[in-house]
């Protein structure tokens, strides 16, 4: 048996087949990764590196969620890695490795109740149409020095798309630099996002997210023939990096680091980062008397369950629609 034994091989099959077969992503196949192989580690260390997976019982599994709490863990840290170990081991029944799934028996960490703050709709607002009146001035030295992109707010016309996208269709920030310039269906005003699993879903494009790409793709082809990468104007990456670098697309972390300067720039709090606008976009579209499924389609989740929990209600939310329905309320 190579090195690592059973449980270090068993391991890396599972990670290929969730990269290669079920199309995961590269931040999810990463953070699985991470949860898995120490899993594994831990394993090899507690029976011996003969040990095979038979062997496992989901009392080695709460043990090692003691073991995690502690070298410090969270409840959230000890629950991500949880259920990559579920995960791990509904494969591992499937495969006929094991027959059950012992990872079923043990409890998720209760986690306490939060719900991340959302800005109004004025909030958002007020920070779009300051995009699009005025040109970002402001430079971070910090983001010049670290940011994948050069500078996190050099580039107003891609920089009001980026908040346009993420705001006004609810994508993700991996599916967001993901499009292409094909990605945009102008006809169908919608653009064709490639979510989880390579799940492809059509998404409503907005007549401000719309004006904003016409005012970008003119100086975005403009810098790639300056670069000499004119072939990609066409069929490129939409969102490309200030200094077309490699592919020139640009990544989810330049994302991040324009969205929370810009935030900040505009009076935001510090914590709002791209997904803050993806719980925006579905909190406000209930608000203002959304279907939950349509938004569900729209944001493209599995289970009506996750997008309950991406939108928000307030009391007062729920007392006025009340008033305004219920037949004993009126």
């Amino acid at each position: 048996m190579r090195e690592g034994g059973e449980f270090v091989q068993l391991a890396e099959r599972f990670l290929a087949m969730l990269a290669n077969e079920r199309g995961a992503s590269e931040h999810t196949v990463r953070a699985y990764g991470r949860e898995v192989r120490s899993f594994a580690a831990y394993l090899s260390d507690s029976l011996g590196e003969g040990g095979q997976m038979v062997q496992v019982e989901h009392l080695h599994i709460r043990a090692y969620l003691g073991v995690l709490y502690e070298r410090g863990l969270t409840k959230a840290s000890a629950a991500r890695a949880l259920a990559a170990v579920r995960s791990w081991f509904k494969w591992l029944a499937k495969e006929g490795v094991v027959e059950q799934n012992p990872a079923l028996l043990v409890s998720t960490p209760k986690l306490p109740k939060h719900l991340p703050r959302v800005p109004s709709a004025e909030e958002v607002n007020r920070v779009l149409n300051s995009l699009e009146e005025t040109p970002l001035a402001a430079k971070s030295k910090k983001a010049k020095k670290d940011s994948d992109d050069g500078d996190a707010v050099a580039w107003p016309e891609r920089d009001r798309v980026i908040f346009e996208l993420l705001y006004g269709c609810g994508i993700r920030n991996s599916e967001l630099v993901g499009l292409n310039v094909d990605s945009v269906k102008w006809g169908d005003d919608a653009i064709l996002v490639r979510g989880k699993g390579r799940k492809e879903r059509l998404v409503p494009l907005g007549d401000e997210a719309a004006v904003a790409l016409r005012a970008y793709l003119p100086a975005r082809e403009a810098r790639l023939i300056a670069a000499g990468k004119g072939a990609k104007v066409h069929e490129g990456p939409l969102l490309t990096n200030l200094r077309m670098r490699g592919d020139c697309r640009l990544t989810t972390r330049s994302v991040g680091r324009i969205v929370k300067a810009i935030a900040l720039s505009r009076g935001l709090p510090a914590d709002v980062h791209p997904h803050t606008l993806r719980h925006a976009f579905g909190t406000h579209m209930l608000e203002e008397g959304a279907d939950l499924r349509a938004i569900q389609e729209m944001l493209g989740h599995e289970r009506l369950s996750t997008t309950q929990r991406y939108t928000q209600l307030t009391v007062g939310q729920v007392q006025r629609v009340y008033d305004e329905t219920h037949p004993r309320a009126k």
